[in-house]
């Protein structure tokens, strides 16, 4: 008996050794993948509070813990209203992660909890001249739906709109004539684009464009002056087609979830990576990184005016008046991810493209930028043999849904043959055809393993609009 309570206080003592040695590391040293959860989740949080004005909690638990990793359920929040601080900490204890909010630039993840640094800059948005709030959409905020009951109808139908809509618009020959909003959403909600980010960073890209910066300009960055990167022109990284390695998986530590949320400069983090094709003959990449590379380089073409470029460039003209574009703590613009607008301002670049690049009758982007943009990079071979990629990131079919890849996701909706896609994580999706004046917009929460595409719905639109 003497030597089972031995053995038996012997175990305790093990235990709690080791429970005190697991307690120490995870608060010294936390793996990788939980500072990844909780840098993901104060950068949402933050995002959401200070931009779209929503209440922590409910963002935290509808946002962060309903779709993502068990973990999650098990962060705990520390909301700095004064600082405009968010830190997240598993089971409030472990792995802190911090986002920080700067004015005009949103939030920016600080991996290293550390505001000192986070880069000193905000930025004034301007006045947006000649914008009458009380004029018809586009150039004004006032809606004069001309809806039928059928499109009434279509987006009543959950099945059209999917899961966890938050806003659906349709906007045909200029105008909306449907919008809907899921509940707690209404048209002042700034909603994140996460990957349709890219098609507008792209846009400010052409619309820079000179004679002395073009698509062939290579010998883009700093550190790769010296080696082979060097030959990387401006043409290779808007097409994914520049041969840097990169891993887009989001179930893992990986190149991606490293730069959102481990990274406080990520354009230096991307810019970092080795080559894995021979520059000139590389094979399509999808890569956030190489987006954010691409907000560097034309950050760095502008030099100290860069932060007023989207508005001066985009926003202003187009009257997008809740855009968001935010920056990393070091002050590079996440033109992967992070561009925060209202369901209308979004439907406002979707109908600038749906014009070729005009707004008014000015041109905003190059036409001739326009018509590459939705030209297809040449490796962006499907299975079927289409290409899938346009050189403005954007996409040339929709959304996959539970479609077997070796099929097109477009087969069999009758969808115009120009339709263009704009596509986001988590179901944010617009598509554009100028060919029909249409461009529908769908945002949400709705994660790709859902199976749900927004095909049928905007071939039902274009159905209802045709007859």
């Amino acid at each position: 008996m003497r030597r089972v309570k031995s053995a038996i206080k012997w175990i305790i003592g093990a235990l709690l050794v080791l429970s005190v040695g697991a307690f120490g590391f995870l608060l010294v040293a936390p793996p990788d993948l939980l500072r990844v959860g909780t840098n993901y989740a104060a950068k949402i949080v933050c995002s959401n509070v200070f931009i779209a004005n929503r209440d922590a909690q409910m963002v935290l638990r509808e946002d962060v813990q309903a779709p993502g990793h068990p973990l999650l359920r098990h962060v705990r929040l520390d909301v700095d209203e004064d600082q405009k601080q968010v830190t997240a900490r598993l089971f409030g204890i472990f792995a802190p992660g911090t986002a920080a909010y700067r004015d005009g630039l949103g939030c920016a993840a600080l991996p290293s909890n550390d505001r000192d640094h986070l880069a000193d800059m905000s930025l004034t948005r301007p006045e947006f001249a000649q914008f009458d709030a009380n004029a018809i959409w586009p150039t004004g905020d006032k809606v004069i739906q001309a809806q039928s009951e059928r499109l009434q109808d279509l987006l009543d139908n959950s099945a059209l709109v999917g899961p966890n809509m938050r806003a659906t618009i349709i906007v045909h020959k200029g105008r909306i004539v449907a919008e809907r909003y899921g509940e707690g959403f209404d048209a002042q909600t700034s909603l994140i684009g996460w990957s349709m980010t890219k098609t507008v960073n792209a846009a400010l890209v052409g619309a820079l464009l000179t004679d002395d910066f073009t698509l062939n300009r290579a010998d883009l960055m700093t550190n790769w002056h010296n080696d082979t990167r060097a030959n990387i022109s401006l043409k290779m990284l808007m097409g994914m087609e520049s041969g840097l390695a990169w891993n887009e998986d989001y179930g893992d530590v990986s190149d991606v979830t490293r730069m959102l949320y481990l990274s406080e400069d990520a354009a230096a983090f991307a810019a970092g990576k080795e080559l894995q094709d021979d520059v000139g003959n590389a094979k399509f990449e999808y890569s956030s990184g190489t987006s954010v590379v691409l907000s560097r380089i034309w950050q760095n073409q502008l030099g100290r005016n860069s932060l007023l470029w989207p508005d001066r460039a985009l926003f202003e003209p187009l009257g997008m008046r809740s855009a968001v574009f935010e920056a990393d703590a070091s002050g590079t613009f996440m033109g992967s991810s992070y561009l925060y607008a209202t369901a209308q301002d979004w439907a406002r670049f979707g109908l600038m493209m749906a014009n070729g690049g005009q707004w008014n009758g000015k041109q905003i982007l190059p036409e001739s930028f326009y018509d590459f943009m939705v030209s297809p990079t040449p490796k962006s071979v499907t299975p079927w043999g289409e290409n899938e990629y346009g050189q403005g990131q954007l996409w040339l079919h929709g959304p996959r849904g539970q479609t077997p890849d070796q099929l097109d996701p477009d087969a069999g909706f009758g969808l115009p043959e120009d339709m263009i896609w704009m596509l986001g994580h988590d179901g944010q999706s617009i598509a554009i055809s100028r060919e029909a004046e249409l461009v529908v917009v769908r945002m949400g929460l709705t994660p790709s393993r859902w199976g749900y595409k927004p095909q049928p719905l905007v071939a039902s639109a274009l159905e209802v609009l045709r007859d």
